[in-house]
């Protein structure tokens, strides 16, 4: 199944979003967010990070290469927000974060064209890099506000998002499942996480103009989408390293980025439209780049 086969049921139901948006309130879609920001989308990133074990040497190496992607992304996003622009210090925060953050559940259908450990390997980079994104995403957003340094930390601390991945890497790194009866009501929050979150996309650009990008915006899917996959490509060019592992960090680094941007976003008072529109220009433009990006990376596997 390729990329677009993935991707055209979450068009379709941000579609469908965008079409009910207007039958519920305002403060009804406040409501909904609320309810993916504190239980569902927490509920899907611990399955995501923690539904394979994670073994403490490959976290050492394999999870630094991805804990470095992330970070060259965050940068980069920064970078391109302090010249680019025009956005409120807020907003901008909000929009930059899909320059690091990353479509989990496309990733683990991409993974499926290198060899079969390349699954276990990307459950590793995302254990890794699930948590730091969500880090840089809440560092990011709560830097412009009014808050002592204490009480930043304290509220990225406190994140529901970050918490949650963290959690989900430390049962990965025991070895040990998750018991049963949890394991399947933490399932049925995750399952209902996805299609939420993609109602509440629909619904925040109802009223959007999606295309064209400015070069903002074009600037943050431009590092999500080519800058970061081409650095990966072009150290192994000049290193020579074949391998599953090089592979799986190619797809990785070219996957658009996280479907609950906007989400996060929203929480801290960031234009959640504004941020629903980088997240489906991302995803749309995604639909072209991470084909091609997979079949390199099979090369390399």
């Amino acid at each position: 199944m390729n990329s677009l086969q993935v991707l055209l049921p979450d068009f379709a139901v941000i579609a469908v979003g965008a079409l009910i948006g207007n039958r519920i309130s305002h403060d009804g879609w406040r409501y909904i967010d609320w309810l993916c920001y504190y239980l569902l989308y927490p509920a899907l990133l611990f399955n995501a990070a923690s539904q394979r074990p994670i073994e403490l040497g490959s976290l050492l190496t394999i999870g630094l290469l991805a804990a470095l992607l992330v970070t060259v992304g965050f940068v980069l996003a920064m970078l391109a927000g302090s010249f680019l622009s025009k956005d409120t210090t807020l907003d901008t925060a909000g929009i930059s974060q899909n320059g690091w953050r990353f479509n989990t559940a496309l990733g683990f259908v991409a993974i499926t064209a290198l060899p079969a450990e390349g699954a276990a390997i990307l459950a590793i980079v995302v254990g890794v890099a699930i948590p730091l994104a969500n880090l840089y995403a809440v560092t990011g957003l709560t830097r412009g506000q009014s808050h002592s340094r204490l009480a930043q930390l304290g509220e990225i601390a406190r994140n529901p998002f970050l918490l949650a991945s963290v959690l989900g890497v430390l049962v990965g790194l025991s070895g040990q499942a998750v018991p049963a009866g949890i394991s399947a009501f933490v399932g049925r929050l995750a399952d209902a996480a996805i299609p939420v979150v993609l109602l509440s996309l629909g619904a925040a650009l109802r009223q959007s103009r999606i295309w064209p990008p400015d070069r903002y915006s074009l600037s943050i899917s431009a590092i999500k989408l080519l800058v970061l996959p081409a650095l990966v490509s072009g150290v192994v060019l000049i290193t020579g390293v074949r391998g599953v592992v090089p592979a799986t960090l190619l797809i990785f680094a070219a996957l658009p980025t996280a479907t609950a941007a906007h989400v996060l976003a929203a929480r801290y008072g960031a234009d959640r439209s504004r941020v629903a529109i980088v997240v489906m220009q991302s995803t749309a433009l995604g639909l072209l780049t991470l084909p091609l990006w997979t079949a390199l990376a099979a090369s390399l596997a």
